[in-house]
């Protein structure tokens, strides 16, 4: 049984790939990690992380083509916003028998494929405290649960789409396509009022056609949180801690990825791991004297 992580990336995101890599590969040097073309402009991504960490292009290509095609043909054009972030849907037909997916805006702090352990007992699970805190905004409108389409335990279960695992199979390309053709009919379910694409798409898949699902937060007491909106977690040896428990991952999710967003500097280590950047050097002297630290 093969097992491993799909991530989906293009040239423009370089940096975050490079970043979420070098975590992984810091905790792990072993696991299988595909890359998933996000467009046609993904060959300098594909060429830096498969020479850094022996990252594999998904090797078919033109199923993940005629994926996109079939996208294009079952939406309308106005529906998605980014329509190719539903390429990360071919997940579960590529290579990999188990497998994480995880965007390129995180890194991670442990050895994340063992998470995988937890598909013994569920066919699907992610890690996140969307369902407590954002609820069904991002995801679905008010009538999901007028019409009751979902009932209120399902709706419990809702996610973000940044994190999340699966098994190969667990859909079939029959069942996808005709959800999606239902999904592309009730626009009206649907919250794409501040942008995402995949997520509400991804939910509505996975609550109708996975029974058996988990999320890794949900045990007593409640697990570390993942969101780099959250200010309250303690930074310790470049790892994070939500009320003593070490984060399995922080998401900058909705957050774009720069100098003075939420725990940069710790992206930042990550990025420059290999590189020798001034990921260690205090903020007076790069404010002080930045020609100096560009790079050591």
């Amino acid at each position: 049984m093969s097992r491993g992580i799909y991530i989906v990336a293009n040239d423009r995101v370089i940096d975050n790939a490079i970043a979420l890599l070098n975590s992984i590969r810091y905790y792990d040097s072993e696991v299988t990690v595909y890359l998933i073309p996000f467009n046609e402009n993904y060959h300098k991504v594909a060429e830096q992380l498969a020479t850094l960490h022996n990252v594999q292009i998904f090797p078919d290509l033109e199923f993940i083509d005629k994926f996109t095609k079939r996208i294009g043909e079952i939406f309308d054009r106005d529906f998605l916003a980014l329509p190719n972030k539903m390429r990360k849907l071919v997940a579960w037909f590529g290579p990999l028998d188990e497998f994480i997916y995880i965007d390129t805006d995180i890194v991670v702090f442990e050895k994340i494929a063992d998470n995988l352990d937890k598909l013994a007992e569920v066919d699907f699970f992610c890690c996140d405290y969307h369902h407590a805190n954002d609820k069904l905004r991002n995801i679905f409108s008010p009538l999901i649960k007028e019409q009751q389409i979902f009932s209120d335990v399902q709706l419990e279960d809702v996610f973000n789409s940044g994190f999340w695992a699966s098994k190969k199979g667990t859909i079939t390309e029959q069942q996808m396509d005709e959800t999606l053709r239902e999904c592309a009919a009730h626009r009206e379910y649907f919250d794409f009022s501040e942008g995402v694409t995949d997520q509400p798409i991804l939910n509505y898949l996975v609550l109708k056609l996975i029974a058996k699902r988990a999320n890794l937060v949900k045990i007593p007491g409640g697990g570390p949180g993942s969101w780099a909106g959250s200010r309250n977690f303690q930074q310790q040896d470049y790892a994070l801690y939500d009320r003593g428990q070490r984060l399995k991952y922080l998401h900058w999710a909705g957050t774009r990825i720069k100098t003075g967003s939420p725990y940069w500097e710790l992206w930042e280590h990550y990025r420059y791991l290999h590189e020798g950047k001034f990921a260690f050097i205090p903020k007076l002297t790069r404010r002080l004297f930045p020609f100096v630290v560009a790079r050591i």
